[in-house]
């Protein structure tokens, strides 16, 4: 090879060097991350109210029962299972609520989200003075007929002594809670109040 074409490759690839030097420091922009389009929420689940429930359901005997037999009462649904443990600290409380009120229109009535076998064993121990109906896909679309999701117990539904649907709470029951819906249940009765004060006191709880 000759001089001036043996010059002539070196200035070639050190030009080569060069460009790929200045190249490389110059960032490669990369096309920008396309951020996923979050999914649309679900829509919250809407219930039908039932103004009026109206249901059957057996008892720990397996007699059907109808709530309508209750009716002129102030009446407690008290949804409750016997493997929930805030549901079982309730009941001594709504035992001595029903004896310290039923003379004055009040009656709870449980409503088990359970097998009756396991209904009927806890019932031996619980000596229950209210009546306890059981129930399991069917208890559960009673407390949805609040309008309220179902998702978990204890849950009480409050129905006045004309059978209108007042209001629900989920959660332990106490006594301060008990003592409000005495005297909102009281007042409507007396016609001291009227449904919708009475639904939106109970709905405070």
């Amino acid at each position: 090879m000759s001089r001036v074409m043996l010059i002539f490759a070196t200035a070639l690839l050190a030009l080569l060097a060069g460009a790929l030097f200045y190249a490389a420091r110059f960032p490669v922009n990369a096309p920008p991350e396309q951020t996923p389009t979050p999914a649309p929420a679900a829509a919250p689940k809407v219930l039908e109210v039932v103004t009026h429930p109206a249901f059957t359901l057996p008892d720990i005997a397996g007699k059907q029962r109808d709530f309508s037999e209750w009716q002129g009462k102030n009446r407690l649904l008290n949804f409750w299972a016997t493997w929930c443990a805030p549901c079982r600290r309730e009941i001594p409380l709504l035992k001595d609520f029903q004896v310290e009120q039923a003379g004055n229109g009040f009656q709870v009535i449980g409503v088990a989200v359970d097998y009756p076998e396991a209904v009927a064993a806890y019932d031996e121990s619980a000596n229950f003075n209210y009546p306890v109906l059981v129930g399991e896909q069917d208890a559960m679309a009673v407390a949805e007929s609040s309008g309220i999701e179902f998702i978990g117990m204890p849950f009480t539904m409050f129905v006045a002594s004309d059978g209108e649907y007042l209001g629900a709470y989920i959660g332990e029951l106490h006594q301060e809670h008990l003592d409000k819906v005495v005297e909102v249940m009281t007042r409507l009765d007396r016609g001291e109040i009227e449904k919708d004060e009475a639904k939106t006191s109970l709905g405070a709880l």
